[in-house]
């Protein structure tokens, strides 16, 4: 189980930085001007089909779950979307790797990616490393018009996120 280490503690109340990230649907997505109310959800990686997870995974606390994660936000994206709440997942993978999973979990929403580091760096989000990989910590921002007004961190169970968010739209 993963322990709030305080390392999102300085999210909460942010303006989120003007810069573009590619998304799975092929549009280049700068959350800085999204208007209205969105999440996004940020989580290490998802694996890939018949590939084996990198050596010490599993002793990763909150490393596992990027998958429940996302089929957790596509099983709640239609009481989402009744809120008027926009849904987006981010990971460091590549949008060509990200493109494939949207595919095969058949996820409604549009995840980014960050795989040069841009938001991550921009606003210091947490993450941990494994098998030379520097991966996200696996934390969820509400956001309005730009700006951070809730932070999930950590995020555990991982499918229980999309819950997290509703009681906090007070759904």
């Amino acid at each position: 189980m993963p322990i709030n280490d305080g390392l999102a503690d300085h999210l909460l109340g942010i303006s989120l930085p003007s810069l573009s990230l590619l998304a799975t649907n092929g549009s280049e997505i700068d959350l800085s001007k999204v208007k209205g109310r969105f999440v996004v959800y940020c989580y290490p990686r998802t694996g890939t089909p018949n590939t084996s997870l990198p050596e010490g995974w599993d002793q990763i606390p909150g490393a596992r779950g990027c998958t429940p994660q996302s089929l957790a936000y596509r099983d709640h994206y239609q009481a989402l979307k009744a809120l008027g709440v926009e849904v987006f997942g981010l990971s460091v993978q590549t949008t060509e790797y990200q493109t494939e999973m949207v595919s095969r979990l058949d996820l409604p929403f549009p995840v980014l990616s960050d795989n040069h580091f841009e938001l991550q760096r921009a606003l210091n989000l947490p993450t941990f490393e494994v098998a030379g990989m520097i991966l996200l910590k696996r934390l969820t921002l509400i956001v309005k018009d730009g700006v951070v007004e809730a932070v999930h961190y950590p995020v555990f169970p991982s499918d229980s996120d999309p819950t997290w968010v509703l009681g906090k739209l007070g759904r």
